[in-house]
């Protein structure tokens, strides 16, 4: 029980920083079908966090925060780089990114909490499947 209600925060976190990270951008982005693909990112993102504490309640637990220095340092940059350049080539760089540490993360907590219930490795793997379907859906625009 232990690494399931490890891997669910887990999720948890890094769904609540992806749903923060497209909030960030969707405003600044010009072309409607990455707009699109981006929004239906997020409802997919807030499905998955819906999913997953509810099964953190299962076990009287509470979702996970993403750190605030992990915040803190992706605003910086999403504001650094459409500092830079704001195109929607920037923001395909940076959701890009952002997928590709997800899902090596996503990765890592599957290995470090394989003892984790058959539940929480499935959502896991949705999670996984909808950052690489979101990092595809940005190759058109790189």
């Amino acid at each position: 029980m232990d690494d399931t209600v490890a891997l669910l925060k887990e999720c948890n976190s890094g769904i609540k920083m992806g749903i923060q990270s497209l909030e960030e951008v969707m405003d600044r982005v010009k072309a409607k079908p990455m707009r699109n693909i981006l929004h239906n990112a997020k409802c997919e993102h807030e499905k998955l966090g819906d999913e997953t504490h509810a099964l953190l309640l299962k076990y009287d637990e509470e979702g996970k925060e993403p750190s605030t220095v992990a915040k803190m340092m992706s605003t910086i940059k999403t504001g650094a780089k459409l500092a830079m350049e704001e195109s929607d080539q920037t923001v395909a760089r940076l959701i890009t990114d952002g997928c590709d540490m997800g899902i090596k993360s996503l990765h890592q907590y599957l290995n470090q909490y394989s003892g984790a219930d058959d539940k929480a490795r499935k959502l896991t793997g949705q999670l996984i499947e909808s950052e690489e379907k979101l990092r595809k859906g940005m190759q058109a625009f790189l």
